[in-house]
C-alpha cells in the first residue's frame, strides 16, 4: 500500500502512526539514500545529481517490494517505485514510467497527502521549496492514474484520523493485493 503525495504533507508521520498500530512499514527510499550519500560524501543526492538519485531510488524501491513479500498483512510504503520513476522521467525526459508493468504493481488504491503549507518545512533531507513540492505532487497525481491506480487524497486532519481513514477505507474495499 503506497502512501505518496506532496513532500512535507505528513507521509512519514503517518507511516510512524501505522507502524505504532502494528502494521509493517517501509521507509521512503529517498530519505535512506540521502543518509547514505551524505555519510559517504556521495553524489547521488537530489540537489547534486537528481537523475542518479532517482535511478537509485528506483532500485531501492524494487528491492523493498521483494523484501516486503516476507511480511504478513498490510505493508505500507512511504513512496515507491512509481514516485522514483516519475522523478527520473521528469529529469531525463526518458520514458521511465513505461517500464513499470504488472510485475511491479502495488495495491490498486494509493493514498496521497495533499500540499499542506501549514505543516510544510525543509530539513536536512528536503531542500526544495513548497512550489517544487507541489509541482512534484501534480506529476504524481497524473502518473499513478495513468498506470491504473486509484488515488485517494487524504484529508487535512490529525495523524490519528488519517490512519483511521486509511484503515477504514481498506477494510471496506475488496482486496487486490497486500501492498
Amino acid at each position: 500500500m503506497v502512501i505518496s503525495g506532496c513532500s512535507g504533507g505528513g507521509k512519514s508521520t503517518l507511516l510512524a502512526e501505522l507502524e505504532a498500530r502494528g502494521y509493517a512499514v517501509v521507509e521512503e527510499p529517498g530519505r535512506r539514500i540521502v543518509k547514505e550519500e551524505l555519510a559517504a560524501d556521495g553524489p547521488a543526492l537530489p540537489w547534486v545529481d537528481g537523475a542518479a538519485f532517482a535511478g537509485r531510488a528506483m532500485a531501492v524501491a524494487l528491492a523493498d517490494r521483494v523484501a516486503a513479500r516476507r511480511l504478513s498483512g498490510w505493508v505500507f510504503f512511504d513512496r515507491g517505485l512509481i514516485d522514483a520513476a516519475a522523478a527520473l522521467q521528469h529529469l531525463t525526459r526518458e520514458p521511465a514510467l513505461d517500464g513499470i508493468g504488472p510485475l511491479h504493481r502495488y495495491h490498486r488504491r494509493v493514498f496521497f497527502t495533499p500540499p499542506w503549507p501549514e505543516i510544510y518545512a525543509t530539513d536536512a533531507d528536503r531542500h526544495h521549496d513548497l512550489d517544487a513540492a507541489i509541482a512534484e505532487y501534480d506529476r504524481l497525481l497524473s502518473a499513478y492514474p495513468s498506470l491504473g491506480y486509484e488515488v485517494i487524497v487524504l484529508p487535512k486532519v490529525g495523524v490519528s484520523e488519517r490512519a483511521d481513514f486509511i484503515l477504514h477505507t481498506l477494510m471496506n474495499s475488496p482486496r487486490s493485493g497486500r501492498y
